[in-house]
């Protein structure tokens, strides 16, 4: 199934009924009098975040959504019938934006979560309504309100407890493949990932999820390369790990250009917390590891892990300081097994 996450769509709310003006004649009755009744109400359009959903490709493929309108009322005091609503149905973590692309009108970030983006117009009143002892044959009737006509946009952001980041083959797919049963497409070019993917990872009796976004290169707030399409993805995360490829000749220019990328990127994702992991050190010796280690510390300011998503080396040591930085209520712990008493 193809990602996407973004997706313009089209929506318009039903329009009330018409009142009916209706009066009542009947053999043998004397007395008739105003009969007509109210229109019925037009169906409203929702949007509802629900679970098993994590791309808006839906809504690729059907871009208008209009709810149906109100039926007319008619005589003998029948009120029409209302028209039936529309709902939108989107992945959890998805924004709903006006046509400016800036003004967020709703962020789902729970499972049947539901916002109404266009009310239906309510239907309008028949002559019954206006009877009176001075006006006891109306002959008015009102019409229904129209429905409401919106442009809409889509903007999914994955909700994943870490994210991962780095530059293009720093080696993010292949640790995420490592740790979790994600299948990510893994090569030895620069932007293998394309697209966003997520794992499920397991250490010390805690589950959490993990994202994967394509790599940023020098100047993606600009719109270079593909990986700052993608960053809204990792902003609701609470951890970012940072993998530097440990085979690089300047490491710590590396973790500059992502950090500049960040920074430039603006919210708060400069500011979340990091982890920062040295990958690929498999591939070197005692004195590269130590020299790329020193360089790295020093760009960062603090401790940098060792680590190899090939080799498993370090793996275990990473996802524990990545739980450890994951509040405990996003954690999914897994309940202790208890010996179940022995039967014959």
């Amino acid at each position: 199934m193809k990602f996407l996450d973004l997706a313009k769509v089209y929506i318009r709310s039903g329009g009330g009924g018409g009142g009916c003006v209706s009066f009542r004649r009947e053999k043998y009755i004397e007395y008739g009098g105003p009969d007509g009744g109210d229109g019925g109400t037009g169906g409203s359009v929702w949007a509802e975040a629900v679970d098993g959903l994590n791309t808006l490709i839906d809504f690729r493929y059907q871009q208008h959504f209009f709810a149906k309108n109100g039926q007319p009322g008619m005589g003998k005091q029948r009120t029409g019938k209302d028209g039936d609503d529309i709902v939108l149905r989107v992945p959890v973590g998805t924004e709903i934006l006006d046509e400016d692309e800036e003004t967020i009108i709703a962020d789902l970030t729970e499972v049947g979560q539901r916002v109404e983006l266009a009310r239906g117009g309510n239907g309008g009143f028949g002559n019954l309504h206006f009877k009176s002892s001075t006006n006891q044959a109306p002959r008015r009737a009102n019409p229904g309100l129209p429905g409401v006509e919106r442009t809409l946009w889509l903007r999914l952001k994955l909700i994943a407890d870490a994210g991962l980041l780095g530059l293009p083959n720093a080696g993010k797919s292949t640790f995420l493949a490592a740790t979790s049963n994600a299948r990510p497409k893994i090569a030895d070019y620069p932007f293998t990932t394309l697209h966003p993917n997520l794992g499920v990872v397991g250490v010390d009796n805690a589950e959490f999820v993990i994202a994967d976004i394509p790599g940023l290169i020098e100047g993606a707030h600009e719109g270079r390369g593909i990986g700052d399409r993608f960053l809204g993805h990792v902003e609701r995360c609470a951890v970012l790990l940072h993998l530097v490829d440990g085979t690089s000749e300047t490491v710590a220019e590396d973790y500059q250009t992502i950090i500049g990328e960040l920074e430039a990127y603006g919210g708060d994702l400069a500011h979340k917390t990091r982890i920062t992991a040295l990958n690929k050190i498999d591939a070197l010796d005692d004195d590269e590891r130590a020299e790329a280690r020193a360089a790295l510390e020093e760009a960062v300011g603090g401790p940098v892990l060792m680590m190899s998503g090939v080799s498993g080396e370090g793996l275990t040591e990473v996802l524990r300081a990545v739980r450890s930085e994951i509040e405990e209520d996003r954690l999914r712990l897994k309940a202790p097994e208890e010996d179940e008493p022995w039967r014959p």
